[in-house]
């Protein structure tokens, strides 16, 4: 089914933030569009902030006056729910209450055409129950944006059971031509990206709470190191505590208490204390005028490596071997037959990508040559070729001057070291092989398509790649290897390896094959 025509007159219920913000975006892409919210004043409110905020763009020259005329004069705000009856689409930005979404869109069947498309923009509602009590529930969607909705790219267009695919279809192309980048995905909970993303909170939550390292620490690694535009607890602090929590605490209990989605008790004594992040000035960060500025833990000046031995194959790791080259390391190479002993040697310390255990237990099954020697587990990296920080974690029988030749190892690369306790899979190595396979296993539920999933938490939360063809660059094998560690270690289903994950090790294949 085709888009609409821009002569097709666009509703839209609501009118806070998302609702306006819908309301710009459809305006912009030349429809009439009526504007209605239930609380008397209040669409004209958010127009006029739509105003507003459209004046500043032309002051920055992004903008110009007409062009900013011409699309306000386009938003027509209304005040009876019967004024929508013109509208060919009537998108839905009210409370998460699916009992006045219901009453709404019933009452919508009786004012508009018997072909009107009707959306939902809910984040969390399902499209079926939404849909339940309708009369024409197949012309009934979902049409999920992201805020700002006028600046963020991702629109989520969820189909419920009833949805018929030329409604579907057309929403989707119709956010194409609205300059959006939409992708399609089955009502579940969650749907795409508020379901992939639990374990970007989830995993460095769960790392604070056992000592691993400090927030702005973990923050750090994984923007500097990770690739990431923000930290996990910074974010937090930006979405509010209290929005966040529930998010996790409704995702949790429609997936029936799976232990992937576990709410977090550090997060929860946040909420019950009403530090919920920037909006109250205080949550994992102190937002106060006079606030100390925190600084990531970064390990002083280590030993200058000598004569660098690499054993076998360094996996996601091996960009570091020209490092290494380009630094004058003096580095020899041995073959291996044994790829779990795949390591690097300086001096007394043998160096190993995690591979999602405790450093201290991997430490006790390999054959360390003396006494004094002791393993150190580095993390994960977006990319080691370019990475400027790395965290380290030692095991418990490693000593001072262990740690301070792996520091001196990465130090004479260019990379800066964060070290941490002991805990398995470090930050980035846990969080980003999560997030591989809950994004493989929402494809593997038929809730969404391999390209929709990668572009989804791409375009929606900024991710610097997506997970799926990020498990291709770095391996399936690891990221599966780094799973199954982490389930072994904590004896926990939440650390279950997607189907999807382990066809595709088994198989040799990848996921963009």
């Amino acid at each position: 089914m085709a888009a609409l025509s821009s002569s097709d007159t666009v509703a839209v219920i609501g009118a806070g933030t998302m609702g306006a913000g819908i309301a710009q975006v459809a305006a912009k892409a030349g429809h009439p569009v009526l504007l209605f919210d239930a609380m008397m004043g209040a669409a004209q409110v958010g127009k006029d902030k739509t105003a507003k905020g459209l004046s500043r763009l032309v002051e920055k020259g992004k903008m110009t006056q007409d062009d900013v005329d011409a699309l306000l004069d386009r938003i027509s705000v209304v005040e009876k729910l019967e004024d929508l009856a013109p509208a060919k689409l009537v998108i839905e930005a009210i409370v998460e209450n699916i009992d006045i979404k219901q009453d709404v869109f019933g009452k919508l069947e009786e004012i508009c055409s018997e072909d009107t498309i009707m959306a939902s923009n809910t984040s969390s509602i399902s499209l079926t129950a939404i849909g339940a009590k309708l009369k024409r529930s197949s012309n009934l969607a979902g049409m999920h944006f992201f805020n700002p909705a006028p600046i963020m790219q991702l629109v989520e267009v969820i189909s419920g059971l009833t949805t018929s695919k030329e409604v579907a279809d057309c929403l989707y192309e119709t956010s194409l031509a609205w300059g959006k980048k939409p992708v399609h995905a089955k009502s579940t909970p969650g749907f795409i990206v508020n379901r992939v993303a639990r374990p970007f909170y989830a995993e460095a939550l769960r790392v604070v709470e056992e000592g691993g390292a400090d927030v702005v620490t973990l923050d750090t690694l994984l923007k500097q190191s990770g690739g990431f535009r923000m930290g996990p607890f910074e974010l937090m602090d930006l979405i509010g505590h209290d929005v966040n929590y529930a998010v996790t605490t409704t995702t949790f209990a429609q997936f029936y208490n799976d232990p992937r989605f576990l709410p977090s008790l550090v997060q929860k004594e946040l909420v019950d204390g009403g530090l919920l992040g920037r909006k109250t000035g205080r949550g994992f960060y102190d937002y106060g005028a006079d606030a100390e500025q925190p600084v990531a833990q970064t390990a002083s000046q280590g030993l200058k490596p000598g004569k660098v031995i690499i054993e076998g194959d360094l996996g996601p790791a091996e960009p570091l071997v020209q490092r290494m080259m380009d630094s004058g390391l003096d580095v020899e190479r041995i073959e291996m037959e044994d790829s779990m002993a795949d390591r690097i040697t300086i001096g007394h310390t043998h160096l190993m990508l995690t591979p999602g255990v405790l450093a201290t237990e991997l430490e006790a099954s390999l054959p360390l040559g003396e006494d004094n020697e002791a393993l150190v587990l580095f993390d994960l990296s977006i990319d080691f070729a370019t990475t400027e920080r790395i965290a380290i974690a030692p095991s418990e029988t490693a000593d001072d001057e262990h740690v301070s030749e792996a520091c001196g190892f990465f130090q004479a690369l260019g990379i800066e070291v964060s070290v941490m306790q002991d805990v398995p899979g470090l930050i980035n190595a846990r969080t980003i092989a999560m997030i591989i396979n809950e994004a493989a296993d929402t494809v593997y539920k038929q809730v969404c398509s391999v390209q929709d999933v990668d572009l989804a938490m791409q375009k929606g939360v900024n991710y610097p790649k997506g997970p799926l063809a990020w498990a291709d660059e770095i391996g399936p094998d690891y990221i599966a290897s780094v799973i199954e560690n982490l389930g072994r270690t904590y004896g926990e289903d939440r650390y279950r390896t997607s189907l999807l994950l382990r066809r595709k090790v088994n198989a040799g294949k990848y996921f963009h094959d």
